[in-house]
C-alpha cells in the first residue's frame, strides 16, 4: 500500500531536487572508443572540461587531463577530442590549440600553434596526419597537421564561410567534409565535399582535387562517414523533407536513400562533432538514432538487405546521443524522462539475444529514485491559425504530496530557435515538477525534429509563431482543466528569452511572470554584434537589412517594454559573445523606467549558457524565490 500523501498547495512542495544538486550535476559532451576497448568521455565539471578514461583492462577510471580544460570554441563549440591507439588529441579551451596526450600517463604536448581556434580533430587511418577545422580572425578553413606537431599546419580547403565534420577514407588519401556559406545556417543548405590528397616527401599532404557530391543552398547535409572498406560514403540529407540516411558509391557515383520513414535521422549542426549514426565494425550495417515525437531510439540497418531492426534498451532510455560503435560495442550518452544522464555501452546486435546496458558514468549521484520524477507526455495541439504544434508535458509529481486545486504552469521555450525539447532527462524541468508545477516544453513551429517544412515555418515569422504557439499551448492546457490559468509562467534562454519578452509584450497579463536568460532584446544590435556563426541568421528569420528594418523594430522587445506589466526575472552572462550583456542592461534600464517589478543578475565569467556550479545554484535559488513572491503568493 502506498503511503498517504500530504495535501499541500502546488508550487510549495518540499522537493528532493535542490538548486545545489543541479549545480553538482556533470554534463557529458562526447564519448569515444579506443582501439583496445578503452572508453573515453568528456565531462564538464563546473566549467572545466575533463577527459575520463575507462581502461580496457578493467582498472579504475581516471582523469586524463588535470590542468588543461578541454573545450572547442569554433562557433558554439563541440568537436573537442578524438582518440587513436592510446593517444587522445584534444582542443584546449583557452588557447584553442590541439594537444596530444597518452591515455596511460604523461604530459599533454601541443601540436598546433597558439592562434585561432581548432575543432573536430580526426586522425588518419594510417596514424600519420590530423585533420581539423580552424578559425582565425573570422576566416574558417579545413587544415592538416602531422600527429607529432613537427610541421606547421597546412590549409587544405578555404573560401567557404564554414567547415564542419571532416572524415577520412580508409586509404588516408581521401577526405570528406561539410561546408556552407552565409546567410545559410548548416541546416538551411550546405555542401558535401570530397578531396584527393597528394603526398610529397618531407612535407604535409596537399589537396589534388576537390568536388561536391551532394547538397546545395536549399539542401542540408550532415555527418559524412566513409565505410570501413572504403567503397562508399554515408551521409544524412534533408532533401526529402526529413533527415534521411543516404549512401554514395565511390566507384559508380550513385546515391541511394537508405531510410524512408518520416522521422529525423540527423539534427541541426549547432556544434562540431555531432553524430547520429555509426558503421558496424564489419561495415555491413549501420547503427543509427531515430527521432520521433521527441523520443530517440536505437536501430540497426543491414546495408545489403535494407532491413531495419530496433534495438530495445532496457531501463527507460528515450534520449540517445553521440553514438559510436566498435568491436567492443556501442557507446552512447543516454537518459530518459525519469532516468538521469549516463554514459552507457550496449553489445553489438546479435539476433535473438537481449541487449544488456552497462553504465560507466552517471551525471548525478542518483540518490533520488526514478519514481520521484515526472515523465514526459508528447502533445499536439492546434495553434492560433489552426496548424499543428508539438510539445512535451510534464505533470507535477511528488512521492510525498498531492496538490490542492490546479497546478501552476511553467511554459519553457527552447533556444535556437532551431532546436528541440526532447524526452531526455532535464533536471531543470524536474526542479519545477517536484515543487508542484506542471511544465510544458514547447516545440513551436521552427523547431527541429518534425521535418523540414515544420522547421522552415519560422522563416520571417520569428517572434510571431513561437509566441503564438507558446500561448496557444498554455491556453489549451487551461481549457482542458489541467493547469491554473491565473498562474502561468513563461521561461526561456537565448532565442527562448526573446520569445519570453515578446510574449509578455504582446499578451500582457496572460502570464503571471516571465524568466529571461540571456535573451535577445534588440534585433538590430544582435545582427551587428553577434558572433560569426549567427551573423546572418536573422536574414532568414526576419529579413535582410536595411529593407527589413521595420520588422526588426517590431520584433525588438526593447522598443515596447512599456507594454509589459508582469514581473520579469533577467539573468545574463558577463562575457556572452552571442547576446552581449548590453542587451540585458538596456532591457533592465527600461524596466526600471517603467516601474515593472523585476530582478536582475549578471554572472561574472559566464558566457552564453551557464557552466559554473555557483552560478547554477544561485540561479535556481533565485528563480524559486521569484516564483514564490510573484506567482504562488501573489
Amino acid at each position: 500500500m502506498e503511503p498517504k500523501k500530504t495535501r499541500r498547495q502546488f508550487g510549495l512542495w518540499d522537493s528532493p531536487v535542490s538548486a545545489l544538486s543541479l549545480a553538482r550535476n556533470l554534463k557529458f559532451a562526447d564519448v569515444a572508443w579506443d582501439w583496445d576497448g578503452s572508453l573515453v568521455w568528456l565531462e564538464n565539471r563546473s566549467g572545466m572540461g575533463t577527459l575520463v578514461v575507462q581502461p580496457a583492462d578493467g582498472q579504475a577510471q581516471r582523469d586524463v587531463n588535470a590542468e588543461l580544460s578541454v573545450r572547442g570554441r569554433v562557433g558554439y563549440g563541440g568537436g573537442d577530442f578524438t582518440v587513436d591507439h592510446g593517444q587522445v588529441f584534444f582542443v584546449e579551451a583557452d588557447s584553442g590549440r590541439i594537444y596530444r596526450q597518452s591515455l596511460a600517463a604523461g604530459a599533454a604536448l601541443p601540436i598546433t600553434p597558439a592562434f585561432g581556434q581548432a575543432a573536430a580533430p580526426k586522425v588518419s587511418p594510417d596514424g600519420r596526419w590530423l585533420l581539423f577545422v580552424h578559425s582565425y580572425e573570422g576566416q574558417d578553413t579545413l587544415a592538416l597537421v602531422d600527429g607529432q606537431g613537427q610541421f606547421w599546419p597546412q590549409k587544405l580547403a578555404w573560401g567557404a564561410d564554414f567547415y564542419m565534420q571532416p572524415a577520412w577514407h580508409a586509404d588516408s588519401q581521401q577526405i570528406a567534409w561539410v561546408e556552407w556559406d552565409h546567410p545559410n545556417m548548416p541546416w538551411d543548405g550546405s555542401r558535401l565535399c570530397m578531396a584527393r590528397l597528394k603526398h610529397q616527401q618531407g612535407s604535409l599532404p596537399a589537396v589534388e582535387e576537390t568536388f561536391v557530391i551532394a547538397g546545395n543552398e536549399n539542401t542540408a547535409i550532415f555527418q559524412p562517414e566513409f565505410s570501413p572498406d572504403g567503397r562508399s560514403l554515408v551521409y544524412v540529407s534533408d532533401a526529402s523533407g526529413w533527415w534521411q540516411l543516404y549512401v554514395y558509391e565511390l566507384a559508380s557515383g550513385q546515391h541511394r536513400q537508405l531510410t524512408e520513414i518520416p522521422a529525423e535521422h540527423g539534427l541541426p549542426a549547432w556544434i562540431q562533432g555531432r553524430r547520429t549514426y555509426a558503421f558496424a565494425p564489419d561495415g555491413r550495417g549501420l547503427y543509427f538514432l531515430r527521432n520521433q515525437a521527441g523520443s530517440i531510439s536505437l536501430w540497426h540497418l543491414n546495408l545489403e538487405s535494407r532491413r531495419e531492426q530496433q534495438i530495445q534498451l532496457p531501463g527507460g532510455y528515450t534520449s540517445l546521443e553521440q553514438i559510436c560503435a566498435a568491436s567492443h560495442g556501442i557507446a552512447l550518452i543516454a537518459s530518459g524522462g525519469s532516468v538521469p544522464v549516463r554514459v552507457i555501452t550496449v553489445p553489438l546486435l546479435k539476433e535473438g539475444e537481449d541487449q544488456p546496458v552497462r553504465i560507466w558514468q552517471r551525471a548525478s549521484s542518483e540518490e533520488i529514485p526514478e519514481s520521484a520524477y515526472s515523465q514526459p507526455q508528447a502533445l499536439r495541439w492546434q495553434g492560433m491559425d489552426g496548424e499543428t504544434v508539438h510539445g512535451l508535458l510534464y505533470a507535477p509529481h511528488s512521492e510525498r504530496y498531492e496538490g490542492i486545486g490546479k497546478p501552476p504552469l511553467m511554459v519553457i521555450i527552447h533556444g535556437g530557435p532551431t532546436d528541440q525539447a526532447l524526452a531526455a532527462f532535464n533536471s531543470r524541468t524536474q526542479f519545477f515538477t517536484s515543487r508542484g508545477y506542471a511544465v510544458l516544453e514547447v516545440n513551436y513551429r521552427g523547431s527541429s525534429g518534425y521535418g523540414r517544412p515544420y522547421r522552415d515555418a519560422l522563416r520571417g515569422k520569428w517572434g510571431i509563431y513561437d509566441v503564438q504557439d507558446a500561448v496557444s499551448g498554455a491556453r489549451w492546457l487551461v481549457e482542458q482543466g489541467l493547469v491554473d490559468g491565473q498562474r502561468l509562467v513563461i521561461m526561456g534562454g537565448s532565442a527562448g528569452g526573446f520569445t519570453v519578452l515578446q510574449a509578455l509584450e504582446n499578451y500582457p497579463g496572460f502570464f503571471r511572470a516571465g524568466i529571461c536568460l540571456y535573451g535577445i532584446s534588440n534585433q538590430f544590435t544582435l545582427a551587428a554584434e553577434t558572433h560569426k556563426f549567427e551573423a546572418h541568421y536573422s536574414d532568414v528569420l526576419l529579413g535582410e537589412l536595411p529593407e527589413a528594418a521595420p520588422v526588426y523594430r517590431e520584433r525588438s522587445p526593447i522598443f515596447a517594454v512599456d507594454k509589459i506589466r508582469d514581473p520579469l526575472a533577467v539573468f545574463q552572462g558577463e562575457v556572452d559573445p552571442v547576446v552581449p550583456r548590453k542587451q540585458a542592461d538596456e532591457l533592465v534600464e527600461a524596466l526600471q523606467r517603467h516601474g515593472i517589478p523585476h530582478v536582475y543578475h549578471v554572472y561574472p565569467g559566464e558566457g552564453h549558457g551557464f557552466r559554473k556550479a555557483e552560478t547554477i545554484e544561485h540561479l535556481y535559488q533565485t528563480i524559486d524565490g521569484f516564483l514564490r513572491q510573484f506567482v504562488i503568493f501573489a
